[in-house]
């Protein structure tokens, strides 16, 4: 995704941010399918 960045804020730091998302992206994916694994195992031996 490409972002034009000329129009900004000069003290904004538009790489950080950008990673900052990208980790937010990340950790919000693995809890998502950690949480649906969790689901199935109760699931599978609770019932």
């Amino acid at each position: 995704m490409s972002v034009d960045t000329s129009k900004g804020h000069p003290e904004m730091d538009y790489a950080e941010h950008e990673k900052t998302y990208a980790g937010f992206i990340k950790v919000s994916k693995y809890s998502t399918v950690l949480i649906l694994v969790i689901l199935a195992l109760m699931a599978a031996f609770l019932v």
